[in-house]
């Protein structure tokens, strides 16, 4: 049987790099040999990618900040049960673009719900499933919000390039990134409570630097902790 593998999940702010480092960090996970499974949440999943296209489209109004919470946790649950577990049985490294950190940061913190709920909704639907580690990068909420809305312009951009060559549109995942500055920055400091929470799981990773300068800093932190 093969030794269980590693659940290392990435957080942040829209705009932060983390899908960027998260790739950095698989591609060379994958260049020592390792065996790695690149996911993200919300989604994930066939029904986890179709309840990610109803709470991230810009279009979607009127849900409520408990509705918004169930349906991450909907995407989530479906997501361990058929991605993260059969992958960790295998023995895999699992890259998650975000878990249940983010529905703490933005549901708990950003929509004002406060921590009780998320945490115990993930005991009930997730059986209190944990990171081995968690990379939070941190910078400045306005320079993580100016990127992810010049990233969405871009999109928008090619969106509508793509119609004129008649080529299939990019989704539209802009919903949160209408929110206010205030929004994002309850979302920060929430993103930091945890981290002070549990700062064995959780590593703040200052992301102002170059994106090569953040990947070292990560991969060294991954050598330390989980010794690959």
């Amino acid at each position: 049987m093969a030794a269980r593998g590693k659940f290392i999940t990435f957080e942040g702010l829209d705009g932060s790099g983390k899908s960027t480092q998260l790739e950095k960090l698989a591609r060379s996970l994958r260049a020592h040999g390792l065996s790695v499974t690149v996911t993200r949440e919300p989604g994930g999943t066939g029904t986890g990618e179709k309840i990610r296209e109803v709470l991230l489209h810009s279009a979607t109004a009127g849900l409520s900040p408990f509705t918004e919470m169930a349906l991450m946790f909907a995407s989530r649950a479906q997501h361990i049960h058929e991605v993260i577990l059969p992958a960790l049985a295998e023995g895999r490294i699992v890259l998650c673009d975000r878990f249940t950190d983010s529905t703490e940061a933005y549901q708990g913190g950003g929509r004002k719900l406060g921590s009780k709920a998320v945490l115990r909704l993930h005991e009930i639907l997730c059986a209190n499933l944990q990171p081995d580690l968690t990379i939070l990068l941190d910078n400045e909420v306005s320079f993580s919000i100016e990127r992810a809305r010049r990233r969405n312009r871009r999109h928008k951009a090619g969106r509508s390039e793509a119609g004129r060559s008649e080529k299939s549109p990019e989704k539209d995942e802009n919903r949160f990134e209408q929110e206010s500055g205030a929004f994002f920055g309850r979302v920060r400091h929430a993103y930091l409570a945890i981290a002070a929470r549990d700062p064995l799981r959780v590593h703040v990773i200052n992301a102002r630097g170059t994106p090569g300068e953040t990947h070292a800093v990560i991969m060294e932190l991954v050598r330390k902790k989980l010794k690959v």
